[in-house]
């Protein structure tokens, strides 16, 4: 009997013991660095499942108001409909810089736009996410210039912002398709480097005519002040000593040495073999040298997507020393793919591929790129498949910057793009095509030509200021 009664209190208070075991894991493992059984947040599963078009109704009584001021950074007050559930007290503004400013010139009213879901009711998300950007597709007549290289990262195990179409309306009335992206904050650094993330930043010049060595991610001194670029973009709460653990990354990285202490270098490899391949000039590869995510963690560093609707060699377009050669585009050398100064001046890509072994990485990932994702024929299975999702939304679409047919033929563009493209680099790997401006200068082997394929089909400034919405 005794034994009985002794055997019931022990079971008793093992499970007393099991409950408070799981109520702790529960409420403290992550703070521990313990991962829940699946750590995707709940918005992943709902805004940003991509297999369909989902719904946002913008309710608000300012917007008017806030397309007529579409200059300011301000945050108007709505309430948003996303896929049938209701979120108040978020706050929207108008985004973006030379797009913003371009559709404003044109008398459009297509802008882009950032939502904040706890902007004016503080604690509030949509299953878990702050914030996120609605894309308009400036100068991406395909409308899929950027799904499809988030979609290209991912595949390279590159951490990428999710992303899904949606159609917007506004206060009930139809608006536009746009495409939703995952804003890299808070909950973007966590669903990809778990609880205990570094620091993240998206280093951005405040003028082009100020030096921006530190967007260039040089290194200058170690005064926080030479560095205001990169730290006053933090995308999450950060301090002095994350401050000094970035600037002696920018310092070891300066000096060509030892890269490996400050350089998560097998992932800033892949994400350049992605951005390389997409002649994407509107980036840290470009002249202005902005348009990525830098993240830090235990003192090193790596590259990460964001903003790719002026790829795949559209940027000039439009402009006036606009360059509409195919012939150049196509056969973008991969060794130095950006020219003279620009390519001295970007350390994160110049020192990195002075070691012989990051050099030889590069190309072995590159194989793989081109091998898995081009020659097999997958990105025009991705291409074609989003295609169908959203052609009947892109031929109803009442702001659109391009008539239907220029859609399609946007979207036929980017698969000759890419495969010409991957044609190229494949002769780059082997040696037939050359694979830098050196070479192409002096007329080494034979670059690959582009036939009939013209370039503006993928979006030109052009199309901006003869909009059909």
């Amino acid at each position: 009997m005794l034994n009985s009664k002794r055997a019931d209190i022990m079971c008793a208070a093992a499970i007393v013991f099991a409950v408070v075991l799981v109520v702790g894991f529960a409420l403290f493992g992550e703070r521990l660095g313990i991962q829940p059984a699946s750590s995707q947040p709940a918005y992943m599963t709902r805004l940003f499942d991509d297999s369909r078009v989902h719904t946002v109704d913008i309710q608000m009584d300012s917007w008017d108001t806030m397309i007529a001021e579409a200059s300011e950074d301000h945050y108007e007050p709505c309430t948003l409909i996303i896929d049938g559930e209701t979120f108040e007290g978020a706050g929207i503004r108008v985004k973006g810089n030379n797009s913003r400013s371009l559709v404003s010139k044109y008398g459009l009213e297509r802008y882009s736009f950032k939502v904040e879901f706890d902007h004016f009711k503080k604690g509030a998300t949509y299953h878990g996410l702050d914030k996120l950007s609605l894309d308009a597709s400036f100068q991406d007549n395909s409308y899929l210039k950027s799904y499809l290289i988030y979609d290209m990262m991912d595949y390279m195990g590159v951490p990428a912002p999710a992303c899904s179409y949606t159609w917007i309306t506004v206060n009930g009335e139809p608006w536009g398709l746009y495409m939703a992206t995952e804003e890299p904050e808070e909950a973007f650094a966590k669903r990809h480097f778990g609880p205990n993330y570094g620091a993240l930043y998206k280093p951005d010049y405040r003028s082009l005519e100020d030096p921006n060595t530190d967007v260039a991610l040089q290194y200058v001194g170690d005064d926080f002040a030479y560095y205001d670029n990169i730290f006053r973009k933090a995308l999450v709460d950060i301090d002095d000593a994350d401050k000094r653990r970035l600037i002696e990354a920018l310092r070891v990285l300066s000096t060509g040495e030892n890269l490996e202490s400050a350089v998560m270098i097998d992932e800033t490899l892949r994400y350049f073999v992605v951005q390389s391949f997409t002649v994407n000039l509107d980036s840290y590869l470009g002249p202005t040298g902005h348009n990525y995510l830098l993240y830090e963690e235990d003192g090193r560093i790596t590259m990460l997507p964001w903003d790719y609707n002026l790829a795949f060699a559209t940027y000039t377009l439009g402009m006036p020393d606009a360059e509409n050669n195919p012939l150049k585009y196509v056969n973008q050398p991969i060794d130095t793919p950006a020219e003279g100064e620009v390519m001295l001046n970007r350390p994160l890509y110049h020192n990195l591929m002075k070691y012989e072994d990051s050099f030889s990485r590069y190309y072995e990932l590159y194989d793989e790129f081109i091998a898995s994702y081009f020659e097999s024929g997958r990105y025009e299975v991705v291409i074609r498949k989003m295609e169908r999702l959203i052609d009947p939304y892109v031929e109803k679409d009442p702001t659109a910057y391009c008539s239907y047919e220029d859609f399609h033929a946007g979207v036929d563009a980017l698969v000759q793009f890419c495969d010409l493209r991957a044609q190229s680099v494949r002769g780059q790997l082997e040696g037939t095509v050359p694979s830098s401006y050196a070479e192409q200068e002096a007329g080494v082997g034979h670059l690959v030509d582009p036939g009939d394929f013209w370039l503006p089909d993928l979006g030109e400034i052009a199309d901006i200021k003869d909009g059909v919405g």
